[in-house]
């Protein structure tokens, strides 16, 4: 894909010659810089005039009075002299001529009060930017463009000899307002995710500006994801959100990894790889449930597929998911009186596969039995009723009781625990 782009500069390059005792001026309104031009055989420097991105013009004022003839002629480079351009003649003190071709330009203004002659040299300056994207891969693209400056050529107009005027530009690509290379011909790496668009930049001594637009459609994809909870109680039920850039909707594989400790056991004394990966989904967003305790990472690849390549990117998890442990804890107090506070027996345990509770009295008396064969977690209590106070639907007497609880965790370790508690029934 190529573009193209001119911007016509004008270098106007002046002087002036009088006769009579007036004061008169020829100028180029609107010009944008000035200099001075560079005689070889050491004639008299000329003002160079600059326009940017305009058309020149030329513009005699004279203070001369009466009616007067303003002559204009342009330079011949063949047979070295001025031929005529243009004439006018009028009372007023002014005269212009527009829309200039490249050359030499003379003008003489002539009234009953005398004569006066200036010269000049005008040039469009016109730049010519070409470019595009020259390759694109997974790992870089390349832009590549030709710029071809203007051929500004003016004679000594004593000797014929010719003087060339360097423009002297530099060369920028940006992208928004950051410039990305001063190089022509950069290479990109860590290319963006979007299309984007890269501004070549040419300026020059003149302070004039050509810009050439190159449109970089992406390949590439960036794998990007959160994970919520990252942490809590077995069975542990994780939300992953996928957030990857550019990647094709079909284009996702999540690597689910085996509990840490596990994999540096399976690794302990063997020099044989070792498969670290427990799942493997290919959801855009997956939801996976931890049943057991473990600290745990994982792995996404982001796909993103063009007419020449596959491009992917993998991102994992900056810290681990963390399942707790098993645990048990019991209060050593409850009032089963009806009020709505702390009337259950609630026994908080963890990560626990399966539980058993059990309740007697302080002579040994079975009173109560609490079991689940599969809890299922309680993530904001973690904790479970295990007894209301009650004895074959009745009140159960204040005092002393004691618990068992008896389980197994979800990290495959017995847990159990036993104590002693006060039932306080308090006012009714």
């Amino acid at each position: 894909m190529t573009y193209m782009l001119r911007l016509s500069i004008l270098v106007i390059l002046l002087t002036g010659f009088t006769f009579g005792k007036s004061f008169s001026q020829l100028t180029a309104p609107g010009s944008s810089y000035s200099e001075l031009t560079q005689y070889p055989q050491g004639s008299p420097n000329d003002p160079v005039f600059i326009f940017c991105g305009s058309e020149g013009t030329l513009q005699v004022n004279t203070s001369l009075e009466g009616e007067k003839t303003f002559t204009w002629e342009i330079y011949n480079p063949q047979s070295g002299q001025f031929e005529t351009y243009f004439t006018e003649v009028s009372s007023g003190g002014q005269s212009s001529i527009t829309q200039l071709v490249d050359g030499g330009y003379r003008v003489t203004v002539v009234s009953t009060s005398g004569q006066e002659v200036y010269r000049g040299w005008i040039f469009n300056h016109s730049y010519i930017l070409e470019g595009g994207v020259k390759e694109s891969n997974c790992d870089y693209f390349s832009l590549e463009a030709v710029v071809t400056p203007p051929t500004a050529t003016y004679y000594d107009l004593e000797s014929g000899t010719q003087v060339t005027l360097s423009s002297e530009y530099e060369v920028e690509w940006k992208q928004g307002e950051s410039i990305v290379s001063r190089n022509l011909n950069p290479t990109i790496y860590n290319p963006p995710t979007a299309d984007t668009e890269y501004i070549l930049s040419v300026s020059d001594r003149f302070g004039c500006i050509t810009e050439l637009s190159v449109m970089y459609y992406s390949i590439v994809t960036k794998a990007v994801f959160t994970a919520d909870p990252m942490s809590g109680e077995a069975p542990l039920e994780v939300v992953f959100t996928n957030q990857s850039e550019n990647g094709d909707s079909d284009g996702y594989e999540w690597f689910f990894f085996k509990d840490l400790n596990e994999i540096k056991q399976i690794s302990q004394g063997s020099s044989a790889p070792v498969d670290s990966i427990k799942d493997v989904a290919f959801d855009h967003s997956p939801i996976y449930i931890y049943e057991n305790s473990g600290i745990y990472m994982v792995k996404l690849v982001s796909k993103k597929t063009s007419e020449f390549y596959t491009c992917t990117d993998t991102v994992y998890l900056e810290t681990h998911i963390v399942v707790d442990t098993s645990y048990i804890a019991a209060p050593n107090v409850f009032t089963p009186n009806g009020d709505g506070v702390n009337d259950n027996f609630v026994v908080k345990f963890w990560s626990m596969q399966e539980v058993k509770i059990s309740i007697f009295s302080r002579w040994g008396r079975l009173v109560h039995i609490y079991e689940n064969s599969n809890v299922q977690g309680f993530r904001n209590t973690w904790s479970v009723s295990a007894w209301d106070g009650r004895i074959g639907g009745r009140y159960a007497s204040p005092g002393v009781y004691f618990y068992v609880v008896e389980g197994r965790g979800r990290d495959g370790q017995k847990r159990w625990a036993k104590g002693f508690f006060h039932l306080y029934r308090g006012k009714d």
